[in-house]
């Protein structure tokens, strides 16, 4: 089976299994970093792992909305593109994707480099870590990137690294539903697939806005999840992107990718 096929059982099925692992307060695939919940810049990569990477995945920066961004990603011209999706030996490669949500959020960053610049900022659900670079980029003074896959972390500091960064702290640990902490702005891209889950990020950005007073960023590209979702009613759209050819057609001809500030009212705040 192509990847292509692959993906899309990874949109509409094997997506309930990643969604239950960040329903999980202890959510994350089992590897040998099952212990590790957090990697500072200096966490020196697996070099088996970092070789499969590198062999597995090509860099591009073409076909998406950063052509400033160099990212390892999954390809027609990778071999797992036409693989079977069980020889894959890790967890499901959603950070091998550059989901259009996300592709919005950074893109936003880099043209509005005002909205992260001497700010903190945590990228929920980072996946390639696309917009935790877009907002180093941008001047932030503190960014934060989480996702429950140990291996999502490692494509990440392999991204800084292409992009000539420093990387930022990674944590792999379910925070959601975790106590609000200290951010000026959150950003998080293409998580709104799976009703449980979107119940819980609804909440708990409720709460980080209500007692940190915490900025949100929602980047989606308008899947029904999100449109039918109860926050939907309570965000306000920030600017909508044109998507380029290659990723409408990753995407199953979706056009457009919007992101959306989260402006919760009083009366919906019962946290």
């Amino acid at each position: 089976m192509a990847f292509c096929g692959w993906k899309w059982l990874l949109l509409l099925g094997r997506q309930n299994t990643f969604a239950k692992a960040w329903r999980s307060r202890r959510g994350g695939p089992s590897l040998r970093w099952k212990r590790c919940c957090h990697w500072s810049a200096s966490k020196s990569l697996d070099p088996e792992v970092r070789a499969f990477l590198e062999e597995n995945t090509e860099v591009t920066s073409s076909g998406h909305l950063t052509p400033e961004i160099r990212l390892r990603l999954l390809t027609p011209r990778c071999r797992f593109w036409r693989e079977k999706p069980d020889l894959w030996p890790y967890g499901d490669p959603f950070w091998a994707i550059y989901w259009p949500g996300g592709q919005a959020l950074s893109r936003y960053i880099l043209d509005n480099p005002r909205v992260v610049k001497g700010r903190s900022v945590l990228d929920l659900g980072s996946g390639c870590g696309a917009t935790a670079i877009a907002a180093v980029m941008s001047g932030a003074s503190q960014v934060l990137a989480n996702d429950i896959d140990p291996i999502a972390g490692m494509a990440m500091i392999l991204n800084c690294e292409l992009n000539h960064l420093n990387p930022f702290p990674i944590t792999i640990k379910n925070i959601i539903n975790s106590e609000a902490s200290n951010w000026d702005l959150i950003v998080l891209g293409d998580m709104f697939y799976d009703e449980q889950l979107a119940d819980g990020l609804h909440h708990w950005l409720r709460k980080c806005i209500k007692i940190q007073q915490t900025e949100v960023l929602i980047g989606d590209p308008g899947r029904h999840q999100f449109l039918s979702h109860s926050i939907h009613s309570q965000l306000h759209k920030v600017i909508e992107y044109s998507l380029p050819e290659y990723t409408r057609q990753e995407n199953n001809g979706l056009t457009s990718s919007i992101v959306w500030s989260y402006q919760p009212s009083n009366s919906s705040e019962n946290c």
